[in-house]
């Protein structure tokens, strides 16, 4: 889901990269000293997630994890995921420096779902499980919304319709993949660090 260098237009780039520093900066402000190994776990889940490639077709995507993320740590997930971002982009050129802004916009931002997700009061375990798997599938679907969108606005040609197009099919299958391995994250989570969870 990462976007390249060299493909949006600078005016997109500029408002993606203004909106996430806004956003990243309030979250700076909430964070406390307690909150930093939380958010150092949960921004290695994201890194590493990004290396799980699945093949679909002729292109390939891969985990994301955001749901999870945001569910826990809510708008500190900005923090985490930046760094995350940050680093692939120095260390395997993922992504890149130009495009973290829109990058971390288009991956934090539905990250958020997860947090009200996670915050739904359930009455039987089942109805907690559905939950904790839209986690992981919700901010999937609205994360290609966003990415499939953000091409489309790139240019008015059918190269970036195409592109957008392609972008959101590509990832309805992580959409399923995604809320299953965050329920079975989840239901570990609570098992072996239920605080992590609070």
């Amino acid at each position: 889901m990462h976007i390249s260098e060299g493909v949006l237009e600078p005016k997109i780039l500029i408002a993606g990269a203004a909106i996430s520093a806004v956003v990243t900066i309030y979250a700076l402000k909430i964070l406390k000293s307690d909150d930093i190994p939380k958010v150092s776990a949960f921004s290695a889940l994201f890194f590493l997630a990004s290396f799980i490639h699945i093949p679909i077709g002729i292109t390939s995507v891969h985990l994301i994890l955001n749901g999870i993320v945001g569910a826990v740590l809510g708008v500190r997930a900005f923090i985490a995921i930046f760094v995350a971002l940050l680093l692939q982009g120095l260390l395997f050129g993922f992504g890149g420096i130009t495009t973290l802004g829109i990058n971390l916009f288009t991956l934090a931002t539905p990250a958020l779902i997860g947090y009200w997700l996670f915050r739904i009061h359930y009455k039987t375990v089942w109805q907690k499980q559905i939950i904790w798997f839209l986690i992981g599938f919700l901010p999937v679907i609205f994360g290609a919304l966003l990415l499939s969108f953000i091409l489309a606005l790139n240019g008015d040609g059918k190269g970036f319709l195409t592109a957008a197009k392609i972008a959101f099919l590509a990832h309805i299958p992580v959409m399923f993949i995604e809320g299953i391995v965050t329920l079975l994250t989840l239901n570990f989570i609570e098992k072996v660090k239920p605080s992590f969870l609070k």
